[in-house]
């Protein structure tokens, strides 16, 4: 054999192992990953005593996949090849999961773009484009897509035009409920919480306010009360189970210093203390959001960072970490298996328990007390599946 012959051999291993990584690297790594995801599965041989009163079949079952903060790169501070390579990771995760998990529903919270509060209408027209390529979707799966601080800029930057321009882009209203297979959802412009009787504002608490009085008639829908039938004769009508709220902003809490596994914060920056109407949401706002709605549980974003707590010792909020996040390399999401026969040591809401599910086994609590600051609320404290309605099975990010 000549010397060109070995050297032409070599040449084509040499390029085929190079396509093979790359093909592996780049498109095969995400099913190997997702593949080791699957939904809880349901026992359906629950004792009797935990079967609902009338005896009726559970509720159906409702998959639904949550995400926070894509930020996708815009014309002023996204260079190509960075907005190329992090596009290009979070459409084939997003895609891989859709193929092999099919979600009925998809719930993206806020902060879409990372330039949307300043963008031009040329930019933000592209940047629509990218997105609707990037989270396309089959018939029958739903996108539903909250708004944040970096699609409309903050409370003392966002305005009507931006909010509209939001609205429009993805078809929807920044603060409504969303019903699915009897699971009420209640979306929040948390953006427009600050308190402070903005225009914006004053709308959005409105809307809360009707959504809160109709979700209490719903739940009083069987009451002899002449009282509660004609306060809530024109109210609308939802499944009689309390909300799941999404929103954004955190609500309050002191720091993430309670918050541990491969999604919490770096070590170095858990004890920051978090800056109320900035960083999470005011300690007035998040009381009254928690008292109007009582919420079976709340998902956020916007901290970048996965944190688990429960406020006032019964609430439960959960903080989804940042799909495209500089610090981190893979993407990340929440799946949800809605019902799901773990039923809860409390019995107020046991009628629609809920399993959430993340690929990691997940890791012990965190030892000794949250730092407290001198302000009089109460700081929330760690999620404990022992103290929470809900289930949860939480983990690192990506699937193991």
């Amino acid at each position: 054999m000549s010397c060109l012959s070995v050297a032409c051999s070599a040449v084509i291993v040499l390029f085929g192992a190079v396509c093979s990584v790359f093909i592996f690297c780049e498109y095969l790594i995400y099913y190997a990953a997702i593949l080791q995801c699957g939904w809880p599965g349901i026992d359906h041989g629950a004792p009797a005593s935990e079967r609902s009163a009338d005896g009726q079949p559970e509720p159906e079952v409702l998959r639904a996949m949550v995400l926070s903060d894509t930020h996708l790169l815009g014309a002023v501070g996204g260079h190509w090849f960075d907005k190329l390579r992090r596009e290009w990771q979070m459409e084939q995760a997003f895609q891989t999961a859709l193929a092999l998990l099919r979600p009925e529903v998809v719930f993206i919270l806020g902060d879409v773009f990372d330039e949307g509060k300043w963008s031009s209408p040329k930019n933000w027209e592209d940047d629509v484009c990218r997105f609707q390529k990037m989270f396309r979707h089959p018939s029958d799966t739903e996108l539903v897509v909250l708004v944040g601080n970096h699609d409309i800029g903050f409370h003392y930057e966002m305005d009507w035009f931006k909010l509209q321009r939001f609205e429009k882009a993805f078809n929807t209203t920044s603060t409504r409920m969303v019903t699915k297979k009897g699971v009420n959802f209640l979306l929040v412009n948390s953006v427009a919480l600050h308190g402070d009787g903005c225009p914006i504002c004053q709308s959005v608490e409105k809307q809360l306010h009707t959504l809160s009085r109709d979700l209490n008639c719903s739940l009083l829908q069987n009451s002899e009360s002449s009282i509660i039938r004609e306060y809530c004769q024109d109210a609308w009508n939802y499944p009689s189970t309390t909300p799941i709220i999404l929103q954004h902003y955190p609500l309050y809490r002191v720091s993430d210093a309670g918050c541990t596994g491969r999604d919490a914060a770096p070590p170095e920056e858990r004890h920051l203390l978090f800056r109320e109407k900035y960083d999470v949401l005011s300690q007035e706002a998040s009381h009254r959001l928690l008292q109007w709605f009582k919420p079976r549980l709340v998902l956020s974003g916007h901290t970048h960072s996965g944190c688990q707590v429960l406020h006032d010792n019964k609430y439960p909020e959960i903080s989804v970490p940042s799909f495209n996040w500089r610090n981190r390399n893979n993407p990340s999401f929440i799946l949800w298996l809605w019902p799901v026969k773990v039923f809860p040591s409390r019995g107020e809401y046991s009628d629609s328990p809920l399993l959430l599910y993340r690929s990691q086994p997940p890791l012990p609590p965190p030892s000794g007390p949250l730092p407290v600051d001198a302000r009089p609320s109460p700081v929330p404290h760690p999620l404990s599946n022992q103290q929470t309605q809900v289930s949860l099975t939480v983990s690192g990010r990506g699937c193991p």
